[in-house]
């Protein structure tokens, strides 16, 4: 069957032939450690999983990598303003490299709880400093690059076409934004491959232009080639990176191999909440373990992100995540009254099934089409161990864990005895997760002896916090 992707850099849906007939090259640009990721985050890597296993069910053999941004990200994407590693730092008055350290392990834990693939390849900026420097040299010695005060640049004026994937005006390119960021910048939009470190900057390293740090653009480039080659088949991320971040790569690749690095780029679209732009300034920023602490588990999550196309903005509200958790509910106790069904099906019933979910999944990854599929699986008035077949089969796309329905259902018994505590209670609940978000454990302790002395227990679970009276 055809597999067909929107390519941001052709503006078309294209029919997906990779470079090499059985095996697919991937980059996925990861997260910056410096904080928690939130639910907007996550909603790119449920995208980037579900085209993992969209590839994988059409047979394809993945090599796939994904970067752990530590060092070089800086506040602004106009190479302005602090490493965001080295703010992090000062405030939690850490090293950067625990810092990186502590956010990295609880990204991969909310990953673990989404039940996302891990990529076959997950490498550190940091651990790719010789190879930026290699590439910084190169597009230098192919005329792409000059050297000011503050560091390296790279020169826009020699690229034959920029932008290439937003298509958007020069004067508008976020890059240049703010003319008078560097007057020794032969032009606004050229931007930083390498960083010259203040003496107090403490990330830095030796190069041939002292000692110094790579800018956060680079990393990706120099890591793509370095596990991928210098062309690969797809490139993926958030529509945020579109207009700088992977604008940037493909002019770095550019000058360094004459080449844009991978054939098929797909970006995900932002996560509303209520209707709004999601921001820290309005605390709707919601981590994994906030919306598990208010019932919603994060499996739920993912599947209110298939309400979607990836493509479309999608709008979190709470009553839609609690919806959702209803419905994984359904589903999966859909999936146990099938185990344990006894009705005839033919088999062309099964396949008519299939051959309709893949259709859609095939089809720019259309999760709204396939989980219509799904729902009339699960509503079908026949009982079937063909349909709990079938539904396992097709949760090697979906990713939702099917197979352990039966845990998960005592798991969201025990969760949902949370909402009939007393006011006062779920408050001191709630100020204790805030503690532990903030690593105030002395706080967090506090408020966990007054809520056991109110005659309840309270455990910390990977699954949530759970809260029960004593009996």
């Amino acid at each position: 069957m055809k597999l067909t992707f929107y390519n941001t850099l052709t503006k078309q849906k294209e029919e997906f032939k990779p470079i090499n007939s059985n095996k697919v090259k991937m980059y996925s640009c990861g997260p910056t450690v410096y904080s928690y990721a939130h639910i907007g985050n996550f909603r790119t890597y449920i995208f980037m999983d579900t085209l993992r296993r969209v590839l994988k069910y059409n047979g394809y053999e993945l090599k796939h990598v994904m970067n752990i941004t530590d060092v070089g990200h800086l506040e602004s994407d106009a190479d302005e303003g602090e490493d965001k590693m080295e703010k992090a730092a000062r405030k939690e008055n850490k090293k950067p490299y625990e810092i990186a350290e502590y956010y990295t392990e609880i990204f991969f834990k909310d990953m673990e709880k989404l039940n996302i693939d891990k990529p076959e390849i997950v490498t550190k900026a940091t651990e790719n400093i010789n190879q930026m420097i290699e590439y910084v040299q190169e597009i230098i010695k192919n005329g792409y690059a000059y050297e000011t005060s503050k560091g390296i640049y790279f020169d826009i004026s020699k690229l034959d076409k920029y932008p290439v994937l937003s298509n958007r005006k020069l004067e508008e390119q976020i890059a240049g934004a703010r003319v008078d960021v560097d007057l020794e910048k032969k032009n606004p939009y050229d931007f930083a491959l390498w960083i010259k470190a203040p003496a107090n900057h403490i990330m830095k390293w030796e190069s041939p232009w002292g000692l110094s740090y790579p800018g956060w653009h680079l990393e990706c480039s120099a890591m793509g080639r370095r596990f991928l080659g210098e062309e690969f088949d797809i490139h993926t991320g958030g529509v945020d990176h579109i207009p700088t971040h992977h604008e940037n790569e493909i002019a770095q690749a550019k000058g360094a191999t004459a080449k844009i690095p991978a054939r098929t780029w797909l970006h995900c679209e932002y996560l509303l909440v209520d209707g709004g732009k999601m921001s820290k300034s309005l605390g709707n920023t919601y981590t994994i373990s906030q919306l598990q602490e208010k019932g919603i588990s994060p499996l739920a999550y993912k599947l209110f992100c298939f309400t979607a196309h990836y493509r479309n903005k999608l709008n979190f509200t709470f009553d839609g995540a609690a919806g959702a958790q209803k419905a994984l509910e359904r589903l999966y106790d859909a999936y146990l009254k099938n185990l344990n069904g006894t009705d005839n099906v033919e088999n062309a019933i099964i396949e008519e099934y299939k051959q309709k979910f893949e259709t859609y999944i095939n089809d720019d990854m259309n999760m709204p089409g396939a989980m219509s599929v799904i729902w009339e699986i699960a509503r079908n008035a026949k009982k079937s161990n063909k349909f709990a077949e079938l539904l396992l089969e097709l949760d090697k796309v979906l990713g939702l864990d099917i197979k352990n329905a039966q845990r998960y259902l005592a798991e969201f018994d025990k969760t949902q005895n949370n909402e009939d505590l007393p006011e006062d209670v779920k408050k001191l609940v709630e100020e204790r997760t805030q503690a532990r978000l903030n690593k105030n454990w002395s706080k967090s302790d506090e408020l966990r002896d007054i809520i056991i002395a109110k005659g309840y227990s309270i455990k910390d679970t990977k699954d949530g916090i759970i809260v029960e009276k004593e009996k």
